[in-house]
């Protein structure tokens, strides 16, 4: 019974967290443009990103997917937002970082963590997948083989 208990609860909490909304929160881009995440076209999935400079599993993360970025783009819609955590001692490396790697989605800046406490996440590599408004899918951490999953949530996106 009380796994029971336990299952229904996990799964509720779930429900709950994934019908969550973006919150009406404004940050910068990388270029000093404000911008209202909540006003994000998300008829077609979004993906947002969170990562730091210090992060070595966020590069690792954002590295693979921007290894395959085009291919996605390809294979299905999306948009991609990676959101700089940096607080500002450290986010004056981010414009860095990202021309070295080459990354050509959107780079956001979150230097007072904004953002971040908004969605309650608490540490980073943390991604979102936003799709009509709705977070649909969350996962923290990365391993290999992470972006394929995502890859797949993306496209479920498009079958709803």
């Amino acid at each position: 019974m009380l796994r029971i208990i336990l299952f229904a609860s996990c799964v509720l909490t779930f429900n709950l967290y994934c019908a969550q909304k973006i919150p009406n929160v404004s940050i910068n881009t990388i270029n000093g443009e404000k911008l209202n995440v909540s006003t994000i076209d998300s008829s077609e999935p979004v993906v947002m990103s969170f990562w730091a400079t210090w992060c070595l599993p966020c590069m690792e993360e954002l590295n693979t997917i921007n290894e395959k970025y085009e291919d996605w783009q390809k294979e299905t819609k999306f948009s991609m937002y990676a959101v700089s955590t940096d607080d500002a001692r450290t986010t004056s490396k981010v414009k860095t970082v990202v021309k070295s790697k080459g990354w050509t989605y959107t780079i956001l800046l979150d230097p007072n963590q904004t953002l971040k406490r908004a969605l309650n996440i608490n540490s980073v590599p943390y991604t979102l997948l936003v799709h009509k408004g709705k977070i649909v899918y969350s996962h923290v951490g990365y391993s290999a083989g992470d972006e394929d999953e995502l890859l797949a949530k993306i496209k479920e996106c498009h079958q709803n």
